[in-house]
């Protein structure tokens, strides 16, 4: 089954914790403190390639976790940090934030790849909070929990040329004439529920990659019929052929709402080159209105070609023109960075928001502050307050009314307000 959407869920891994370790040694009365670090979460990452064509990976499995990085040890070892998550997703693939719907990557080529959720960094261990003062610090961090975030991929299909048309003008008959594809094939409008893709081999030097379209009715691009759900396909082809039904009562005017369509969707649409083909001129019916519409189509700028898909009359002419059209077209710009939308945001912000149970703050700073905070060990404690003192957070409390006693939440944590 050909799939071109689907959400996904991604959490990369939670860096592993520091540790708080004293150095143990026979004759060695004051061992130093020597806990060593946690490890680096993992990432995960989207890589493309080149072997897949659809999202069918995505229908079973749209949870993607990767591993937490390991523990500190102590003699100063650090924990081990956790590999990285790679997902392949096919060439084409668009990926947007669930929330925002704003673009996050456009996997195009082969190489490239993406970080979507950055693993977190290993807590420290006590070995870094020794001072003159403080020789024997029982002080250290939870590792930095790993980013969650859902997203949301589209497959826009990557081939030479796309083919056009209404619905059951022939276009995955002539498909199936060029190239091997197998598709549906039927003598009622909308066969085609999926596109399909094909190779065309001219000679040992000259191939084509083909898409066959489903059909485009009037209202497409918002949504009617198969919907706009196909047209962003036609966005990475180089060339289209608009392939017009000889047995329509007025093909002329179906090129034109194909057309329309196309440019409503997507107005760069209109600015690829078209090879205008009259499709079924082995009919009677075709051959007396292929002298008119073609008549019609050279006053608008087009060199019309007719062939029988069915019976593959002039369908090896039809391809060389293609594929001079597509040798002519510019390749798709290959870019060095895959462009990535971050949106701007204060990490150190926060809110207070008075609740009937007490008082909750919320801010990405202050949350991961508390996630890798070991509230058994009072150094770790005093470090936070610190840390709620400098971000402004005390200041805001008192000002909201908090008073001695108060519960003050903060993610899954309750804490006690004293003064």
């Amino acid at each position: 089954m050909f799939i071109d959407e689907a959400e996904i869920y991604v959490k990369s891994g939670k860096g592993g914790d520091g540790v708080v370790h004293f150095h143990r040694e026979k004759f060695v009365a004051r061992g130093g403190p020597d806990g060593g670090d946690g490890g680096r979460g993992g990432d995960v990452i989207f890589k493309v390639s080149p072997h897949l064509n659809t999202l069918a990976q995505f229908r079973h499995k749209n949870r993607f976790v990767a591993s937490d990085g390991g523990k500190g040890g102590p003699n100063n070892m650090s924990g081990k940090s956790a590999e990285s998550l790679i997902v392949l997703v096919p060439p084409g693939s668009v990926i947007y934030d669930s929330l925002t719907g704003n673009l996050i990557a456009d996997l195009v080529h082969g190489d490239q790849s993406i970080i979507l959720c950055k693993g977190g960094r290993g807590g420290k261990g006590n070995q870094h909070f020794a001072t003159s003062r403080n020789q024997a610090p029982r002080n250290a961090e939870r590792g930095e929990p790993g980013e969650i975030q859902n997203f949301k991929l589209e497959l826009r299909l990557i081939a030479d040329v796309g083919i056009i048309g209404i619905p059951n003008a022939g276009k995955s008959s002539l498909l199936a004439a060029i190239t091997n594809a197998k598709p549906k094939i039927g003598d009622y409008p909308f066969t085609t529920l999926e596109p399909n893709l094909g190779v065309a081999e001219l000679d040992q030097e000259t191939t084509l990659v083909l898409a066959d379209i489903p059909g485009l009715i009037e209202g497409a691009h918002q949504g009617a019929g198969l919907g706009d759900a196909f047209l962003r396909h036609i966005q990475r082809t180089k060339v289209l052929i608009h392939l017009l039904d000889g047995l329509s009562v007025d093909p002329i005017a179906d090129f034109s709402q194909i057309n329309s369509e196309m440019a409503l969707f997507d107005p760069n649409l209109s600015k690829k080159p078209q090879l205008v083909v009259f499709n079924k001129i082995d009919l009677p019916e075709a051959q007396e209105r292929w002298k008119s519409v073609s008549k019609d189509l050279k006053k608008r700028g087009y060199i019309p070609l007719a062939v029988s898909a069915l019976n593959r009359q002039e369908i090896t002419p039809m391809l060389w023109k293609v594929a001079e059209l597509v040798q002519k077209s510019p390749e798709l710009p290959v870019q060095e960075e895959i462009p990535v939308y971050r949106p701007d945001k204060n990490e150190n912000s926060f809110s207070v928001q008075k609740i009937p149970e007490g008082y909750r703050v919320s801010g990405a700073a202050i949350e991961r502050a508390a996630e890798m905070t070991y509230w058994e060990y009072d150094g770790s404690v005093r470090r936070f307050q610190k840390l709620m003192e400098k971000l402004g957070v005390d200041d805001a409390l008192r000002n909201a009314g908090i008073e001695e006693g108060d519960t003050v939440f903060i993610r899954d944590y309750e804490l006690e307000w004293m003064d």
